[in-house]
């Protein structure tokens, strides 16, 4: 292991004259090897045209008499922020009503404008919601960081400071509606204002016509924290400001500000998911929690009336309990209703449940073997929900309903954009160093029954971290760019993730997170064992902490990998906490300023692992300039250091596109064709 490996320091400098040299020098240079043939040419095309069409699902969200959508095409490249009714919605052609056009906006302002999202304020009028402004967030070339600025969203125009619009420099800003003329804003304030992470650590109260400067302070964290913030409650009859303080990653401290600002404390776990709805304290455990009597394990979704936890109750119900196939995904509210998304062997059920018993039932009207999750729910107002439901083979289709016995029904569907016949889904289990059964599925080429099957180039897709978990989904992309092909596809559930609940994850961070690596290969040598394909036709794909684990499979792992691809990776773990928004991700990896805690991160930190004698698969490495979460650092350095030992790596950066990677559409069809297309290459395609 090389230690402190410090002589391509310089390429960390991310908008140095000489590091972005090093940078255009090398990415002309896998533009000239990859990017420059037909076949190149042909299929980005193909991908640009999935990207843009207008066959694809508008996906809406409900707010008050309008659904809302954010869509980007070949004309309107950086999008449009736009609304319909539903009645409109239902026909083959909505009649749009455009509020943001972001393309003009960017030409009229000179701007390279990113769409980062709308923070809209609700306020009820007679009974019935309407919604007035917004707090509109603009990223320039992709960045985590945001312009924030108000909207007149019946006037479709910005609210200029001058005029006592809200208007916030760029920055990692949070900000939340009170009323119409009061916000809540966490943001760069000056020296002492964020958190060691790059977050807000102090939440202001901004009162319309008051400077940002004259905002009051309202809570404050510390530096060492991840960030802060206070939100405002507007569920009618139910208003309350609540502070989060997320002391880690995993970690916070939750309290309710009374009149006078003073923040009682919710006294639950601080690693536990917590929501408030009406009368109703939700906690879901992510660790073992013993309360009033009862052993609840992780996983657990229980339910309490806010008021009497307070006063001291601590009789709590049971809404979900998790089993060894079954877990909690995801929650979500209907006026009457909770509708829970429930994993078994990574295989999806909804179920809606009746607050007070808790009894649950299937949603109806879902299809069978499909992946679904919950696009949008009115949790005030209605029973109305938005689903999506897709699989590997399936084109997404928008389902439509409530949650009441009726059920759900097709809304919109998804064309398909590539041909499935002939092809199958398979889910196996490997067996994991530590004797765990780790599941993937597989995605290729039926064979008749009994026959044998022919080993072919193979894409193996992993995360493993933060509780993400990885679930069957339609891929134009991957279908037009990989299967089409006849190449075999194939997506590992391993460790890190959430898809058997908070244990899947909570066993692999900071010293366990050799189980995470260990599963990936484990599911590498299965898929060889079972005479899918071969190592040399076997390439791994994944980015953030994904490209950390393929810079493990590179340096602990090459010789079961023919190629690996590597996105906006996490590499130099000796610095990552040093770089960006890494000190928010100590809680997942640890500490390497901690000796003990370095011990085992050395073991697997792919940038000090690189040996000189190694032999390597080819690997290619791709970033963004404009990625201020993960340092472009990390995939430049490794490039660099790759490049001078004299391994195959492959370099591209593009000079937009924030953590995506990608600003717009025609950046995203060249990314993902370039990874594609050297996979195939490599791989014997």
């Amino acid at each position: 292991m090389t230690e402190n490996i410090d002589s391509h320091l310089w390429l960390e400098d991310v908008t140095g004259n000489a590091a972005l040299d090093w940078v255009r020098a090398r990415s002309e240079t896998t533009r000239e090897r990859w990017a420059a043939s037909e076949d190149f040419a042909e299929l980005e095309s193909k991908i640009l045209g999935i990207l843009d069409t207008d066959a694809r699902i508008a996906y809406p969200r409900r707010r008050g008499a309008h659904l809302y959508n954010f869509w980007r095409d070949a004309t309107h490249v950086r999008g449009l922020w736009r609304r319909t009714t539903l009645e409109s919605y239902r026909t083959d052609a909505p009649e749009w009503e455009v509020l943001i056009d972001l393309d003009a906006l960017a030409e009229a302002e000179g701007e390279n404008w990113v769409w980062s999202g709308g923070a809209v304020l609700r306020v009820i009028d007679d009974g019935a919601p309407i919604f007035p402004r917004a707090l509109v967030s603009l990223s320039r070339g992709g960045a985590d960081a945001v312009v924030v600025r108000e909207f007149d969203m019946d006037a479709k125009t910005f609210l200029s400071p001058e005029a006592g619009g809200f208007s916030i420099p760029e920055a990692k800003s949070q900000v939340s509606w009170i009323d119409i003329d009061t916000i809540y804003v966490g943001s760069d304030f000056g020296p002492g204002s964020l958190t060691e992470s790059g977050y807000p650590r102090q939440a202001k109260r901004w009162r319309r016509g008051q400077a940002l400067t004259d905002a009051q302070l309202v809570y404050e964290g510390v530096a060492a924290d991840v960030a802060v913030s206070v939100t405002f409650d507007n569920t009618p009859g139910f208003e309350r400001h609540v502070v989060d303080r997320a002391v880690d990653f995993f970690t916070s401290r939750r309290f309710l500000l009374d009149a006078q600002d003073q923040p009682e404390e919710l006294d639950v776990p601080g690693d536990a998911q917590v929501s408030l709805f009406r009368e109703q304290l939700l906690v879901f455990t992510r660790s073992p929690w013993s309360v009033g009597g009862a052993e609840h394990p992780s996983g657990t979704l229980l339910s309490v009336g806010l008021d009497e936890y307070l006063g001291g109750a601590r009789d709590l119900e049971v809404v979900f309990a998790p089993d060894a196939h079954r877990s909690l995904e995801d929650y979500s509210f209907t006026d009457n209703h909770l509708v829970l998304t429930v994993l078994d062997d990574v295989r999806t059920e909804l179920l809606v449940a009746e607050p007070g018993s808790w009894a649950t039932r299937p949603l109806a009207g879902l299809p069978d073997n499909s992946t679904i999750s919950v696009i949008g729910t009115d949790a005030d107002f209605s029973d109305e929900v938005f689903l999506n439901a897709s699989g590997f083979l399936q084109p997404s289709t928008l389902l439509h309903g409530d949650t009441t016995a009726s059920g759900v029904a097709p809304l919109k569907q998804a064309p398909a954009f590539f041909d499935a016949d002939g092809l199958t889904v398979d889910q196996f289990f490997a067996t994991s160093d530590d004797g765990t059964a780790v599941p993937y599925f597989v995605v290729h080429r039926s064979v008749p029954h009994g026959a044998a099957t022919t080993p072919g180039p193979t894409l193996l897709y992993g995360y493993g971290g933060f509780e993400n978990s990885m679930t069957p989904a339609y891929s134009g992309i991957l279908g037009e760019a990989w299967l089409s092909r006849g190449g075999t596809y194939v997506l590992a559930n391993i460790r890190g993730g959430g898809e058997y609940g908070p244990e899947w994850h909570t066993q692999a961070v900071k010293a366990g997170r050799h189980k995470v690596h260990e599963d990936f290969a484990a599911v590498a040598r299965d898929l060889v064992d079972r005479g899918i394909t071969t190592a040399s036709q076997l390439g791994a794909q994944g980015g953030s902490n994904g490209g950390l684990l393929m810079g493990i499979m590179l340096t602990k792992y090459p010789e079961l990998f023919g190629a690996l691809v590597c996105q906006v990776p996490l590499l130099d773990m000796r610095r990552y906490h040093l770089l960006l928004a890494g000190a928010s991700w100590v809680a997942e990896y640890g500490d390497p300023d901690d000796s003990a805690e370095w011990a085992f991160i050395s073991e697997y930190s792919p940038y000090q692992n690189v040996q000189a004698d190694g032999v390597y698969p080819p690997t290619l490495i791709t970033t963004s300039t404009r990625d201020d979460r993960v340092h472009p650092g990390h995939a430049r350095k490794m490039a660099a250091l790759l490049e001078e030992l004299g391994h195959p790596v492959t370099y591209y950066e593009n000079i937009e596109g924030g953590h995506g990677g990608a600003a717009d559409n025609a950046q995203q069809a060249f990314k993902s064709a370039l990874a594609y297309q050297f996979l195939w290459g490599q791989l014997g395609g």
